[in-house]
């Protein structure tokens, strides 16, 4: 991955149709700030454009909040899922409902700047990159815990993956079609997203960008969803973990090798002790906690492997409003009048 210079050469975009994909779950409170910002900067690129918005089984009124934003926002297209189904696979979903040359990825709490959306747009136009991911300059904000934990999940994805993902940059970007493509083409069902961009290759670069705080509302995303989607991540992308556990069950075989054949002679030569009841104790405890280890680590590859087999759907839509051709032309007589 590279860095791009700051300034690209400013020329119309080359795209026919620049696509806005957001995930949302409960957001209702900062609907009408998200498209007071948006929807300016995106009339200022100059090209057509579409906002696709996944409501990922909001437990308040977003879907409703949704539609009615339909009346005043233009080419607002709208999909909400049957539950929830989780944020990559709401991004998976929005990225397959898009139909445009360029599509932008952003979180819909306002943490992404629509105002970057240009920048990211004119690197992607100069036709240097594929990807242009929006590089957060401002990497350790947030709790030390928070920090701590994400340090060590990109230095152990890094170690046991094929792959590297930037540490620096999240969801917001601006990816080329065939990017899209190659992405929605990959069936995991337990879903990565950075990792699977990140495997799909193609040339990316990046852009400094100063995120910004949360404007509403509280991030879903707890201790326990952030460890979730790290061992997803790890498992997705390597099998180092089981290879190293064989190796840990190589030393610790040798090892009992070694010492039974210790007891043996020591036996034959001097005779043996009557042995340590305690010590027993600690050595199958060990040995056990060891093996339940392994046993678990097993147990999670083995449940990815279930859940590919199974095949089921990635998710289900209750309800998708703005794809068919009456929304299509009424979303284009709105943004006639609206221009």
């Amino acid at each position: 991955m590279t860095i791009a210079p700051a300034t690209p050469t400013r020329t119309a975009l080359r795209a026919r149709l620049v696509s806005v994909v957001m995930p949302m779950h409960n957001e209702r409170d900062g609907l009408d700030r998200l498209f007071a910002r948006l929807v300016p900067v995106l009339r200022e690129v100059g090209v057509p454009f579409e906002i696709v918005c996944v409501d990922d089984g909001s437990r308040d009124d977003t879907w409703e909040r949704l539609k009615e934003a339909r009346a005043h926002v233009p080419n607002l297209k709208i999909v909400t899922f049957s539950r929830n189904f989780g944020k990559e696979i709401a991004v998976t979903a929005g990225l397959a409902h898009t139909s445009g040359d360029v599509v932008v990825v952003m979180d819909s709490d306002l943490q992404h700047p629509p105002e970057a959306i240009p920048e990211l747009l004119a690197h992607w136009n100069d036709g240097d990159y594929d990807a242009v991911y929006a590089r957060r300059v401002d990497l350790d904000r947030g709790s030390f815990l928070r920090n701590a934990f994400s340090k060590a999940f990109y230095k152990a994805f890094d170690y046991m993956s094929e792959i590297r993902v930037d540490r620096e940059t999240g969801d917001f970007g601006a990816f080329d079609r065939k990017v899209i493509d190659a992405f929605l083409a990959m069936p995991e069902r337990n879903r990565f997203n950075r990792g699977l961009f990140a495997w799909a290759g193609f040339r990316t670069t990046t852009i400094p960008v100063t995120m910004e705080e949360r404007q509403t509302g509280a991030s879903s995303w707890g201790f326990v969803k952030l460890l979730r989607l790290a061992v997803a991540a790890i498992t997705s992308f390597g099998t180092l973990p089981l290879k190293v556990w064989a190796v840990i069950g190589s030393i610790v075989s040798l090892t009992a090798l070694i010492y039974g054949l210790y007891v043996v002679v020591k036996t034959i030569i001097v005779g043996a002790d009557v042995p340590g009841f305690p010590s027993l104790m600690v050595a199958i405890l060990f040995f056990s906690g060891v093996q339940l280890i392994g046993l678990g680590i097993i147990g999670e590859y083995l449940g990815h492997v279930f859940s590919e087999v199974k095949r089921r759907p990635l998710y289900f839509v209750s309800e998708a409003i703005g794809f068919d051709a009456a929304d299509a032309a009424a979303d284009a007589e709105e943004t006639s009048r609206a221009g």
